[in-house]
């Protein structure tokens, strides 16, 4: 990942991590809980959390509460780089008084795909099992692109193909991709692997597929929090720190890039 940063400030960059939102307490609670775990983890660095839609509040309001003069690295809570970061989070930034470079999505991630498998053997999968991917999709076709490479990093992992289905904005459907996975595996089960971060609406879709078995998302609402995703949220934090210039100073807001 290249940041270009200005010179260093005296003053250490905040965490504000920003997620999608969602109507779901489940969800809620989920993303509340690794916002909270990823603070722990980083001590008495200042860490805010936020959101691009649903919720409140929304990104301004976020950088809003940090003091005038501290700096701060956006953390995007979403597992494609598509509209949302390239685009909502950018255009939230400028009209905030507060100085910030927008971090990378969380995907793709090795760290993603681990988390993946587990949950798949976790919910039992079967050596003759097929699985599919299920993403929620973007009209973005970098975030489309993310999804599908990490359903190639699942695949090596796994030692079999995953192909990909999106709830929304991009093709395949995810039922469509369910019925051609059937079609391909008539022997065996199809699995939805739900590359989804938290529980909410588009999680339950993935579990209302014609699939013989869905696995949980990536977050949920009880339990640990998987070290995993603790860990990304945190690099992609400090990653943006040990760039050039350590922190983000002097007026413009950037994005880092892979």
């Amino acid at each position: 990942m290249t940041v270009i940063a200005p010179p260093r400030t005296a003053t250490r960059a905040a965490l504000v991590a920003i997620s999608h939102g969602t109507s779901s307490p489940a969800g809620q609670s989920a993303v509340a809980r690794l916002v909270a775990a990823t603070a722990e983890s980083l001590g008495s660095t200042t860490v805010e959390g936020g959101f691009v839609d649903v919720q409140q509040p929304d990104v301004p309001a976020t950088l809003g509460r940090l003091p005038p003069e501290q700096p701060a690295v956006v953390v995007p809570l979403l597992l494609s780089a598509g509209f949302h970061v390239h685009v909502d989070l950018v255009d939230a930034a400028a009209e905030s008084e507060c100085v910030a470079v927008i971090a990378p999505a969380l995907g793709p991630d090795d760290r993603l795909v681990t988390l993946l498998a587990r949950r798949l053997y976790d919910a039992g999968l079967r050596e003759t099992d097929a699985v599919v991917l299920c993403a929620a999709g973007s009209t973005d076709a970098r975030a489309v692109a993310d999804c599908r490479e990490t359903a190639g990093r699942l695949s090596t992992v796994l030692n079999r193909e995953v192909t990909v289905g999106f709830i929304s904005a991009a093709s395949p459907p995810i039922e469509t991709a369910v019925s051609s996975a059937k079609a391909a595996n008539p022997a065996g089960r199809v699995v939805v692997s739900t590359y989804l971060l938290a529980p909410g609406y588009f999680a339950d879709l993935a579990h209302q597929t014609s699939a013989d078995l869905a696995t949980a998302p990536l977050l949920t609402e009880f339990g640990e929090v998987p070290d995993e995703l603790v860990s990304i949220v945190r690099d992609r934090y400090l990653d943006i720190l040990a760039g050039p210039d350590s922190v983000p100073a002097g007026g413009e807001h950037r994005i880092g890039r892979r």
